[in-house]
């Protein structure tokens, strides 16, 4: 309305967005509202934040980095002020890890002792091992757990930043030293080469796992 007053008339211009006079010099005299000094407060201070994660914090990083140093925000003002100032969150590009299984070596490998066998009728039997991944916001964390076959309970688990036989192997000794079972058990896995390593089959062979 401002870039218009010189060239047209308040009357005009009041006619011309059905307003009333009244209303139009209340709402000059008002000057700025508590929301609008709060949300110019509150933005030079998203900035700053959006800044310190080097524009990889989306509105809750965001929110949890002003809840550290006392400012409280919700989270539709946040998001608001953060559009409005084009403070978006960066994509990053999706990174995959390396395989899991490495099954390209010169290893001994077993033959599949679960093929159409049906599933065993006690704990302790037939154990099978496998390795996962998960993101964080560290990087990659790899999972290795061992899940009996008659009760699909997880009885030997281990976590690290590393695909090395040490992985599995310490999910293994968990394994074995809470569950204690007896000679004969059927240990399953890929074959990759952790499981095929000679370290990780000497230990299935001094507890006289098949």
């Amino acid at each position: 309305m401002k870039i218009l007053h010189g060239q047209c008339s308040l009357h005009e211009l009041c006619a011309a967005l059905d307003v009333t006079r009244s209303g139009y010099q209340t709402w000059a005299q008002r000057g700025v509202s508590q929301r609008a000094q709060a949300d110019a407060q509150l933005l030079p201070l998203l900035r700053e934040g959006h800044a310190e994660g080097r524009g990889n914090y989306g509105r809750p990083r965001v929110l949890a980095w002003l809840a550290q140093r006392g400012i409280r925000c919700g989270h539709t003002r946040a998001w608001r002020l953060l559009r409005h100032a084009g403070l978006s969150q960066k994509r990053r590009r999706k990174f995959r890890p390396m395989s899991l299984t490495d099954s390209n070596h010169d290893l001994p490998v077993a033959p599949n002792r679960l093929w159409q066998q049906p599933v065993p009728a006690r704990p302790n039997a037939v154990w099978q091992a496998d390795i996962t991944h998960v993101e964080t916001d560290e990087g990659w964390l790899y999972v290795a757990g061992i899940l009996d076959r008659c009760t699909r309970r997880c009885v030997g688990w281990a976590m690290g930043d590393s695909l090395h036989t040490t992985l599995p192997l310490a999910a293994w000794q968990m394994a074995l030293t809470q569950q204690r079972p007896p000679p004969g058990l059927v240990h399953h896995s890929d074959r990759g080469v952790q499981c095929a390593s000679q370290l990780y089959r000497q230990n299935l062979n001094a507890a006289g796992v098949v």
